[in-house]
């Protein structure tokens, strides 16, 4: 059980940086107010599975990749004044 939710919480990383790449994206920068609430529970997940979980790597490389996702989106949405 703990390998497929450390599973599970890497995949959240990787979908949380897809997002995070779309919304670089001139115009497309709103998607970030959906992408980082979902990157931040992502964290929480990760963060979760890697203390209770024996297979530490994948859920830390999750949160890693949250973790990224959220600082990304946020320098993001602070250089297009939230809108673009």
């Amino acid at each position: 059980m703990g390998l497929l939710l450390s599973l599970f919480s890497l995949v959240w990383g990787i979908l949380a940086i897809i997002g995070m790449a779309v919304g670089i994206i001139p115009c497309f920068g709103t998607l970030n107010y959906l992408n980082i609430p979902f990157a931040v529970f992502g964290l929480l997940f990760s963060i979760l599975v890697a203390v209770l979980s024996s297979k530490k790597e994948l859920a830390i490389a999750g949160s890693l990749l949250c973790a990224v996702a959220i600082l990304i989106g946020a320098i993001r949405l602070v250089i297009g004044f939230g809108i673009f």
